[in-house]
């Protein structure tokens, strides 16, 4: 048996001391649920690649607080179903709601009537600002799309030609097109835009879009993408044509992945996920528990949550041929409940 001198009993004492301190202070956390309490997150198209990191973060979080959550949505890209689907869960008296909207304005009264009854809102990936929802987390789409410009700009040259498939009425997949657009024509005036079609993340609308712009457009150098569904389409319509194109795109999806691998597309710019999840729940749950700080600010004579976060950057990852495993989905999801 090894025995121990005074230092060492000392010693003992303290971590000991130290660990029921912790423990206590654990238990009288006021970042904890109580029981049942519970938040959702709700998005479009229910089975998109794109949301299983998100909601895995979104959990994490709440199992460290001891929360419960529920994922929802709708499985069709249609902002009548995914209002409906959020007005079902206004009806389960959620603590609060992480919402993906598909379009902003449509969304305003949704989410304010939740905010009315009592169940916070906090938006991700995209926004309806002119709600009353506290918070909004999404990745820099503006620092996005300038990445994008530069990459675009240093592998084929500075006067090329280029094109941009669109989503529009989506406020991030709007800001990545636009503001690449215009930092090219501010930055880098001898690039020309010969193309520009909204795809609305369909593959085939995308496939179809972008043969009739190399049809047109023999000398296309590079195209952007906003999102990844309609980069499956493109990289087709490119491979079938057998034309060199440079082509990027933002968010990413298994087969999207896969062109990458092959080098059939040069890069994607991928939000990261896990943290937009992750504190997309944060945010969420400090809206719905405001009373556990007090701020220096008006909030008690205005009558406003004090929770009020205009954006927080949950950053991007760009993923090239050299770090596409570490974004495998089925290999993160090895030994996760995706439930």
């Amino acid at each position: 048996m090894r025995l121990f001198g005074l230092a060492g009993a000392l010693t003992a004492v303290a971590m000991a001391l130290t660990l029921t301190t912790a423990n206590d202070a654990a238990a009288q956390s006021r970042f904890q649920c109580e029981p049942g309490e519970t938040y959702i997150m709700n998005v479009m198209v229910s089975a998109h690649p794109y949301w299983v990191p998100v909601y895995q973060g979104f959990k994490q979080a709440a199992e460290a607080m001891g929360c419960e959550t529920i994922f929802s949505g709708t499985p069709d890209y249609d902002i009548t179903k995914q209002i409906a689907s959020f007005e079902q869960d206004m009806v389960k008296q959620p603590a609060g709601i992480l919402l993906h909207p598909m379009q902003s304005d449509p969304f305003i009264e949704p989410i304010n009537r939740a905010i009315d009854s009592g169940i916070e809102v906090v938006t991700f990936a995209a926004d309806s600002p002119k709600s009353k929802r506290s918070a909004y987390i999404t990745s820099d789409n503006v620092a996005e799309a300038k990445f994008a410009a530069e990459e675009i700009v240093s592998q084929i040259g500075d006067s090329g030609e280029y094109a941009v498939l669109e989503n529009p009425g989506q406020s991030n997949h709007d800001l990545r097109v636009t503001a690449l657009i215009a930092y090219m024509e501010e930055n880098f005036p001898d690039m020309k835009l010969v193309g520009r079609q909204a795809t609305n993340q369909d593959s085939n609308a995308a496939y179809r879009a972008t043969a009739s712009i190399l049809q047109a457009n023999p000398n296309l150098g590079a195209l952007w993408i906003p999102e990844a569904g309609s980069a499956e389409g493109a990289v087709a319509a490119v491979l079938e044509a057998k034309a060199d194109v440079l082509i990027m795109h933002a968010d990413i999806t298994p087969t999207t992945l896969e062109h990458i691998k092959a080098g059939n597309i040069h890069m994607s710019l991928n939000p990261n996920q896990g943290v937009q999840g992750f504190m997309g729940f944060v945010s969420t749950f400090m809206a719905a528990h405001s009373e556990i700080f007090d701020p220096f600010n008006d909030y008690k004579v205005s009558g406003y949550n004090p929770v009020q976060i205009p954006f927080i950057d949950n950053g991007f990852a760009v993923i090239t041929k050299e770090n596409a495993d570490a974004f495998d989905l089925n290999a993160y999801m090895e030994g996760r409940d995706p439930s």
